[in-house]
């Protein structure tokens, strides 16, 4: 058997599998990054990018020819150079044709092919008819002039350009995008004319600095009249480093007393801006908004009109907040990957990548020329066995009529070669007319001249580069345009406070037992007559503002915050706290805190540490609250203390009826934490739970306190508190015989 399995294994490789994973992953991620997702340095087009515009040339669909029908581009596109998806080459041939996504278009539609607010919305590729721009014209026109090398096809049966002869730097013009195999491209769009002057620059003068290069490159030139409000110093680093991100803003104006938008960033749908407008409306964030319309149509393709509620509402920040939380204003990335011309992708900065475009140009220019000298030399070479013939017409004639094979007998008599003798014995009789001879000296001149002029360009570099100047020179401005995009500084956005936006209205936060919330309108509220749910009852309140936040606090000691008006409203039974916060498993919530944020408090818990803190320490915006009180093993957080001017004193009772009364100077002050110690209680007894702080009040000079124990009360005159004063931290007296198991402290006599 095993004899039979190597038979049959003979002449089959074998490798392990990681290694043939690794070698296979690895060619996939190359032909990513080569031949799909980053565009070359030379032509700044993708393969199939490259390949429509080459299948349409071939079609002869110039920018003076008849449309045709899209779908027959596609079909040479993928017969002949691209066997892909048809969709995805379509879509790539709509983009090139979309005069909002590319800012100098290399296609010419005929039909529906989308607009700026839905871009996906083109026809299908039978409906839609299409032939090549103008613009095309600096990608194709020098294709066949020797300028590229050819490569066969997929199925190897005609062959392809590698790239296109571009004149003109097109992987900064019209940019790109594409998510390769560990790296990305997004080239944005620049002026062609500002583009043109800088390579010039650097074509002039091989030193020149990036810095140099910026005085005629002022940023990217996006197909919208939207604003580039990033920062010219931002801007000028993302040329050095190739990378950073630009940020575009809507214009916008005055008319009347209603705020006109016309013209929003780059791919920024008014649909999309439309809808993130109203959502801010429909949730009230947006008061001062009264309407919204869409007055879009052929002659004002953006126009977005935002309806004030009244001639006092600040225009000025109200499009502020508007930038800031909608696409109203919007950033860019900026990765200037691409293919380099030593076929390897990169992030180039802005000299760079100019400079390797002018090398790729002046190798183009040279093989053109060099392409045209071999045909002249062809040419003259040709003439001047025409001229023999025509200096010895008769003998040649001769010879043609009596010989098999004129050819060889040709070539010896007069010293011709093949090419030559071909050329005689190919004309025609109407051309051995005495005219004919003048003709030939008069192109002999005409090319001789060429040749000198072709051979002292290509011997010398600098009248090489004065060609390629004045051919740049000529295109910027045949297809030249001014800048869309202006470079404006302005001021950052800002969002408005939502708690400015929402009127100051007196509220009670009322908390149940289980945890339950609700806000009543007014203070004014008798909250232990509302409706509970059934098992529940009233645990704590606190009055607050509807624009103002709201604390809890639970038995751990962690602290959460609520935006007041969020909370729902008293008539019905409330939502619980634990479907907005995450809470530990175990820890119920004690008290709902309102009011001032520099109001004071004692915070203490059970163990018998304490301090004071601000209502603003409280507050958290995350969702498992803030670490406010630590507690130690087995203890847990009291409700707080409010403190006011009058306030001298702390009294702190243990449940085994001890009583201790300090002054509050003696607590710390801090924003969060254990405390200092209130009233020494052993540590083991907490954690057992036989002892612990059973009520703290806050006393002024001239109060008294009652101390609670079950239904029976003791209250105790100010002269009689006298009797349970002491430093901070000790045991405290014993309250008289039956308030051995005090349950709670009042402040005043109750």
């Amino acid at each position: 058997m095993s004899e039979r399995r190597e038979i049959e294994m003979e002449g089959v490789e074998q490798l392990p599998l990681s290694e043939f994973t690794e070698k296979a992953y690895l060619d996939y991620s190359m032909y990513v990054i080569l031949d799909r997702a980053l565009p070359h340095v030379g032509d700044g087009l993708k393969p199939v990018q490259r390949r429509i515009v080459y299948a349409m040339s071939e079609l002869g669909l110039s920018a003076t020819a008849k449309f045709k029908k899209s779908a027959r581009t596609v079909g040479d596109v993928l017969g002949k150079f691209h066997p892909h998806g048809d969709s995805a080459a379509y879509e790539a041939m709509v983009l090139m044709a979309q005069s909002f996504s590319y800012r100098y278009p290399l296609v010419d539609g005929q039909g529906n092919w989308g607009s700026a607010d839905d871009p996906k919305s083109f026809a299908a590729m039978r409906y839609t008819e299409s032939r090549l721009t103008r613009y095309s014209e600096l990608l194709l026109g020098e294709l066949g002039m020797g300028t590229v090398e050819w490569q066969p096809n997929f199925d190897g049966t005609i062959k392809e350009p590698i790239l296109l002869p571009a004149r003109l730097p097109n992987i900064l013009l019209n940019g790109g995008s594409g998510i390769a195999v560990g790296m990305a491209t997004d080239i944005p769009p620049h002026n062609l004319r500002e583009v043109a002057t800088a390579a010039i620059r650097l074509l002039e003068n091989r030193k020149s600095t990036t810095e140099d290069l910026l005085e005629h490159i002022q940023g990217p030139d996006y197909p919208t009249d939207a604003e580039i409000i990033t920062p010219k110093e931002d801007i000028d680093e993302i040329y050095r480093t190739g990378h950073g991100s630009i940020r575009m803003r809507a214009l916008w104006e005055r008319e009347g007393g209603d705020v006109v938008i016309t013209a929003l960033p780059h791919q920024v749908s008014g649909n999309k801006i439309l809808e993130q407008v109203a959502t801010q409306m429909r949730s009230k964030k947006l008061p001062m908004v009264d309407d919204l319309r869409d007055e879009s149509d052929h002659e004002n393709p953006t126009r977005l009109v935002v309806v004030p509620r009244s001639n006092r509402v600040d225009v000025d920040q109200l499009m502020s907040h508007l930038f800031a939380t909608t696409d109203l204003e919007r950033t860019y990335r900026v990765n200037l990957n691409m293919i380099g011309i030593d076929g390897r992708p990169g992030v180039k900065g802005i000299r760079q990548l100019l400079k390797e475009w002018l090398e790729f140009r002046e190798q183009t220019v040279r093989r053109r020329l060099e392409h045209r000298l071999d045909k002249v030399l062809q040419r003259l070479h040709i003439l001047e066995g025409l001229l023999v013939a025509y200096l010895n017409i008769d003998e040649v004639i001769a010879i043609i009529r009596s010989e098999d094979k004129p050819r060889p007998v040709l070539m010896k008599r007069f010293n011709l070669s093949e090419i030559q003798a071909d050329a005689i014995l190919d004309l025609k009789l109407r051309h051995l007319a005495k005219l004919e001879e003048i003709k030939i000296k008069g192109e002999q001149e005409e090319l001789e001249e060429e040749r000198q002029k072709l051979e002292q360009i290509l011997d010398s570099t600098r009248r090489l580069r004065t060609m390629i100047r004045k051919e740049i020179t000529a295109d910027a401005e045949k297809y030249g345009d001014d800048r869309r995009s202006p470079i404006m500084v302005r001021s950052a956005a800002h969002a408005i406070d939502p708690t400015s936006l929402v009127p100051s209205e007196p509220v009670t936060a009322v908390l149940s037992e289980k945890g339950w919330v609700r806000a009543a309108k007014g203070h004014e509220v008798d909250v232990k007559g509302l409706n509970y749910k059934s098992g529940d009852s009233y645990l704590a309140s606190a009055h607050g503002r509807s624009n103002r936040p709201i604390y809890f606090l639970d038995s751990s000691g962690r602290s959460y915050t609520v935006q007041a008006n969020t909370l729902p409203s008293a008539r019905g039974q409330g939502e619980p706290l634990t479907g907005r916060f995450s809470t530990p498993s175990g820890v119920r919530f004690i008290d709902v805190i309102g009011g001032e944020m520099k109001q004071k408090m004692v915070v203490a818990s059970d163990a018998g540490y304490g301090f004071i803190a601000t209502v603003g320490d409280l507050s958290s915006n995350k969702k498992a609250g803030k670490a406010f009180l630590r507690t130690p093993k087995g203890a847990e957080a009291m409700r707080v203390l409010s403190i006011d001017e009058d306030s001298r004193w702390l009294a702190v009772a243990s449940n085994e009826g001890r009583l201790l009364l300090f002054s509050l100077q003696d607590l710390p002050e801090l924003a969060k934490g254990k405390g200092n110690k209130m009233i020494g209680i052993p540590p083991k007894r907490v954690e057992s739970r036989e002892e612990f702080v059973a009520g703290i009040a806050v006393l002024s000079g001239s109060d008294g306190l009652t101390v609670i124990s079950g239904k029976r009360k003791l209250k105790l005159k100010p002269s009689d508190l006298e009797n349970y004063c002491g430093e901070r931290g000790r045991r405290g007296s014993k309250l008289p015989r039956g308030f051995q198991r005090v349950e709670g402290l009042i402040a005043g006599i109750k």
